[in-house]
């Protein structure tokens, strides 16, 4: 915000105010909210439309504390005056289609965000970074290479990491400086409220990162003109001084710095300068390249030098996240054509075929094994499985769509490899570790790539719970290998 407007700017006091938190949820952002504001001495009521034993996890990290629950359903009393001061909402409510935050909004009720509660009070430097598709991958990327870039200035920043990427920031406020970094990713969702921030004056980070926009979430958005509007608050309330930095590669965002009121800067992942990470892909290629342009943005908008070389070097160490194309075991795998060493991808995040493919691109064709199928969404598979039988080594199905999925792959003309429905997991990690070493035209570096291109359901309770057993598996399976 501008000087002028910081006159304006007024925090609401929290203490003894009835606040109602719609939205618990299971990954984080209800949790720290909730906590936070009933250490600010607020009279907090937490209401979600999901059963008591299914949000028993995030319930039981808030045990101890003066919280009143209303779960199993919503009561419109619980959204207005006296029971509700402030309304904080999650961001995967939608507003406009919600009863109940109508009904608070014609009472005259505030809403906010956990986000907006954060960005108002946070005194630290920020970047924010959005996208349609690589904003996580990228948003962890930078937090890396800031960390490394700026650990030799003399205030020695802390950096911090938090938005939409799964963490809330609001009870490490107190110990924040103003010298400090937040990377915060930020969904449309999350942007969709900034405005509201600083008593409708709205907030965007000092370096705002645009990836790419694709069609999306657009039952909420209803057009990409929406959804392109709300990405566009990420940079709509920049000072002079702040900087937006574009894909230049993305025909979209990249015009979108003529809206800037700051300085802009574009990144691009055409051209030499190829990045050593350990995570495959071109498009991470594009991610890294995002992310070094974040680290040359630092020294304009703050005045110190950066590292580039220690930026590179933390994200060259960076495995991935977490059931997204991550390197999860390493292995030596003797067979006929001598020792090769493989590599061991948990990508079980993938739950359509498009994300799959994605990841398909990301090897060489003919080097990487890929684990298929699960339950059955009736999506199209036609063109995933004309790319594996162009790309991959061989294809192991499992689940409900695995079979057929294996019998499509084995009738296309294309096909050269091997492949089989294995039925379980477990059957297919065996199977697929047995391949590598019996193949012998297969040189050099091999994957094996759980990349189902659907849901987990059936065989596991979610696509996390289907990453894990997959990372238990190959290390079983691979015990007395060199590793």
């Amino acid at each position: 915000m501008r000087a002028k407007e910081l006159e304006h700017k007024q925090i609401m006091e929290l203490k003894n105010k009835s606040v109602t938190v719609m939205g618990l949820g299971r990954f984080g952002g209800g949790v720290g909210v909730a906590r936070w504001l009933a250490e600010q001495g607020a009279l907090v009521t937490v209401t979600d439309t999901a059963k008591a034993e299914e949000l028993a996890e995030s319930v039981g990290k808030l045990a101890g504390l003066p919280i009143r629950y209303k779960l199993g359903g919503h009561d419109v009393a619980d959204f207005l005056p006296p029971q509700c001061d402030l309304l904080v909402t999650n961001p995967a409510v939608d507003k406009a289609k919600s009863e109940h935050v109508q009904a608070a909004i014609a009472a005259g009720v505030p809403l906010t965000t956990e986000m907006n509660l954060f960005v108002e009070r946070c005194p630290a430097r920020t970047i924010g970074i959005t996208g349609s598709v690589g904003k996580s991958t990228t948003t962890m990327l930078t937090y890396l290479a800031v960390r490394a870039a700026t650990a030799q200035w003399p205030d020695r920043p802390n950096v911090y990491l938090g938005g939409n990427i799964g963490k809330s920031l609001l009870s490490e406020l107190a110990a924040m400086r103003p010298q400090d970094i937040v990377v915060l990713e930020l969904s449309s969702f999350m942007l969709e409220d900034t405005p509201a921030a600083n008593s409708g004056f709205g907030w965007s980070p000092n370096i705002a990162l645009v990836t790419n926009v694709f069609p999306n979430h657009l039952d909420r958005h209803n057009t990409m003109a929406e959804l392109s509007a709300a990405k566009q608050n990420i940079f709509r309330f920049q000072s002079p001084d702040d900087i937006l930095i574009v894909n230049a590669d993305h025909e979209l965002v990249s015009r979108w710095t003529h809206l800037a009121k700051g300085k802009t800067a574009k990144f691009t992942a055409r051209g030499p300068g190829k990045i050593d990470l350990l995570m495959p892909g071109e498009h991470n290629q594009a991610n890294a390249r995002a992310a070094m342009a974040v680290v040359a943005a630092l020294t304009e908008r703050f005045g110190q030098p950066v590292d580039r070389a220690a930026a590179l070097a933390a994200m060259g160490g960076f495995r991935g996240l977490e059931h997204r194309l991550e390197l999860v075991h390493t292995a030596t795998a003797q067979g006929e054509g001598g020792p090769r060493e493989v590599r061991f991808y948990n990508d079980s995040k993938a739950t359509t075929p498009e994300s799959a493919m994605t990841a398909l691109e990301s090897f060489a064709p003919g080097t990487a094994i890929f684990i298929i199928g699960g339950y059955d969404k009736h999506a199209d598979m036609s063109t995933f499985e004309r790319m594996l039988a162009q790309r991959a080594a061989g294809v192991l199905g499992i689940g409900q769509t695995g079979a057929a999925m294996v019998r499509d792959v084995e009738e296309l003309g294309t096909w050269q490899g091997r492949a089989e429905y294995t039925e379980t997991l477990e059957k297919a990690v065996s199977r697929a570790w047995e391949w590598c070493g019996t193949q012998r035209e297969w040189a050099g570096e091999l994957a094996v790539v759980l990349s189902p291109g659907c849901a987990s359901w059936g065989q596991f309770q979610n696509y996390e719970r289907r990453g894990e057993r997959f990372v238990v598996l190959v290390k079983g399976v691979t015990s007395g290998s060199r590793t």
